[in-house]
């Protein structure tokens, strides 16, 4: 064993007293050169195999090494295991018949009314169905079942490298405000939690009935939008009622105009000769009028962005724009100096806390987005790692934005998938709350059982096969029977909440992908940098998806079904107000989206992208933030002044890393 090696295993799995026993790294070496894993990665799994045995000692001994060892090969030996001919038998009524162990027997399923196979000892494959909903059994093909890669391959798809081959584990990519020092993990678990939550957003709201869409509803919405940008427009620029007008009627005046930006065309991508503003009923009769944005050094405009336009329509054919006017932001999240003094003291971990004198430790907060496995299996061995590595920083929350069983994922789509041998459910009762009880809870409550103060966020995605609210803004996922520890939330999308003083804005819904692919940049745009333009238009808009009509579901990333179509926006146009952002800017913004991800300040927003933890053929990216607490001498010069701005932008970093 070379001497790297043994001084890593000696960091890893030694203790305070001494150097390891030479049988110990001796049987750490035969685990590493058998299933071919780095130090680093025989710990994570160590660590895993103590919370799964609840093992209260983690002290590694040669007795408990080689149980290891054993398990891990009980592992691999039935993720490898040939699944035998299954003997069929014809039955009347189509009743699902319980199989034997290893077998691939297809169950029909559709709208989570699926029936697995039964028993610790037997396996289970859920399929959709495509009417009804009896279970039927699928009949036997006379040969043996096709292999994963067999079923992969008659996909078009190629598998991807093993979990464990990943390149560059824990490499961080991108850190913001780096001067910042990156905590240390605390020797213990806090006493209590560190974060309160408050919510912002209505989420009784969020639980509307979909598509039940009202034309005349729908249009209201839209009219009433721009309306509001009318007066906010007019309040900002100080302007009268009179100084207002109809870019779409012909006038020698100067006027201001406010509008939608929409497109002459319905196919293809907007451009300056296809730019019409849509004006709203009470302005404008609801008329469009072409644009001529020849008089302007530089622009940018997407479809939906409602604008506020100087300028002049002397032809009666177009609306020469002499300026584009600027729409007020929303202010900053601000706090009065006795709240954030009381946030200080939470911080510290209660009452308990070693030094009541000392600064509070910051927070640790670990932002993570769907899918969470890759295309060839079910394992969510990328979720699996992410709760390792909250376990072992002790995070105080961990936020997890969905897809979680995602409808487009090739397994979950062909319904042909199993699940673990050691799941126990009822084959008549089973549904993808089954596979989401068995296949990603564990995760989580080991998770807590590590950390039992670790709070935790779910928001769903219209992607969710879990989810029967398929429309956006969209309604939490119910909770029960998902097997969840106590302290994990499940929360609307969109969604605007307090954490402490922190206001935090989450959506799930890849909005700066659509807005990359629509949007129009001619000129000298006034912010020539993509990804921070993007988010701007966020900002800007008030809104966490202000881009309407949404792209065209073929023009989307690819999914890796046999269609290969994700299912889009899935706007709900009614509602569309539930996804506004509410009184204040956000000090932080999640989106995530397939654009390379990032952490940017734009306007004294901290947008955040923390990218796809799984790719679709690879390991993907998380986000950790460490949020120092405001310091007692700014809230002390600030007690006079009423509030005091978060300013989470300078006191956030924010690591990029790669799970």
């Amino acid at each position: 064993m070379s001497d790297e090696i043994l001084a890593e295993l000696n960091e890893r799995f030694g203790s305070g007293s001494g150097p390891l026993q030479p049988d110990v790294a001796a049987e750490l070496q035969s685990i590493m050169r058998l299933h071919q894993l780095s130090a680093q990665d025989v710990f994570f799994k160590w660590e895993s195999y103590c919370i799964k045995m609840d093992m209260d000692e983690q002290k590694a001994s040669i007795d408990s090494l080689r149980a290891f060892k054993q398990d891990l090969q009980d592992a691999l030996e039935r993720s490898h295991r040939a699944q035998p001919h299954i003997k069929t038998e014809k039955r009347a009524g189509a009743t699902p018949r319980t199989v034997t162990k290893g077998s691939t027997d297809v169950f029909g399923m559709l709208d989570g009314l699926t029936t697995p196979a039964a028993g610790r000892s037997a396996k289970a494959s859920l399929k959709r169905k495509h009417l009804d909903n009896t279970p039927r059994v699928k009949p036997e093909p006379a040969s043996s079942p096709l292999k994963l890669e067999d079923r992969l391959n008659s996909l078009g798809i190629v598998p991807p490298p093993a979990f464990n081959d990943r390149q560059n584990p824990g490499e961080v990519i991108e850190i913001l405000n780096e001067t910042l020092p990156a905590a240390e993990p605390p020797i213990a678990p806090f006493g209590e939690p560190r974060i309160r939550l408050t919510a912002a957003s209505d989420q009784k709201k969020l639980g509307y009935k979909p598509l039940a869409m009202k034309l005349s509803e729908a249009s209201e919405i839209l009219d009433d939008r721009i309306d509001d940008f009318m007066a906010l427009a007019m309040e900002h620029h100080k302007l009268d009622d009179s100084a207002f007008g109809s870019a779409a009627v012909q006038s020698t005046s100067e006027i201001v105009a406010v509008g939608r930006i929409a497109s002459d065309s319905p196919e293809g991508k907007l451009n300056a000769a296809s730019l019409v503003l849509e004006t709203s009923r009470r302005m404008g009769g609801g008329l469009r009028v072409p644009l001529n944005l020849g008089k302007l050094p530089g622009y940018q405009f997407f479809p939906g962005q409602i604008v506020a336009l100087r300028g002049i329509n002397t032809s009666g054919r177009e609306f020469t724009v002499q300026e584009v006017l600027t729409i007020p932001l929303l202010p900053n999240a601000a706090s009065t100096p006795g709240a954030l003094e009381a946030l200080r003291e939470k911080t510290r971990g209660g009452p308990d806390a070693m030094d009541s004198d000392a600064e509070p430790m910051p927070l640790n907060i670990i932002f993570a987005s769907g899918p969470y496995t890759a295309d060839d299996n079910l394992d969510f061995e990328p979720l699996r790692a992410l709760c390792n590595e909250a376990a072992d920083m002790y995070a105080d929350a961990v936020v997890l934005t969905g897809p979680f069983i995602d409808m487009e994922h090739p397994l979950i789509a062909s319904g042909d998938f199993d699940l673990p041998e050691e799941a126990i459910y009822d084959p008549d009762a089973a549904t993808m709350t089954t596979v989401f009880k068995h296949l990603i809870s564990p995760a989580l409550n080991r998770l807590v059982a590590a950390s039992p103060h670790v709070t935790i966020l779910l928001i769903p995605s219209v992607r969710d096969v879990l989810d029967k609210h398929v429309a956006w803004p969209q309604d939490a996922f119910p909770r029960k029977d998902l097997g969840l520890p106590k302290s994990a939330k499940i929360i609307g999308n969109p969604m605007t909440l307090s954490m402490n003083e922190m206001v935090l804005g989450i959506s799930s819904q890849d909005i700066l992908w659509e807005l990359r692919h629509e949007e129009l940049v001619g000129g000298r745009p006034s912010d020539p940098a993509l990804l921070s333009r993007v988010s701007r238009y966020l900002i800007e808009q008030r809104h966490y998806f202000p881009l309407f009509p949404p792209v065209d579901r073929s023009k989307l990333p690819k999914t890796g079904t046999a269609e290969g179509v994700p299912p889009g926006a899935m706007l709900d146009v009614s509602y569309l107000k539930l996804g506004e952002m509410l009184n204040v800017r956000p000090d932080v913004l999640i989106v995530p989206s397939a654009l390379p991800p990032f952490a940017k300040v734009v306007e004294s927003v901290l947008v955040i992208n923390p990218g796809y933890l799984s790719k679709r053929r690879g390991a993907g990216t998380y986000a950790r933030m460490t949020l120092y607490p405001v310091s007692e001498a700014e809230i002390a010069s600030s007690s006079g002044s009423g509030m005091l701005a978060h300013k989470v932008f300078e006191r956030a970093r924010v690591e990029i890393t790669r799970i």
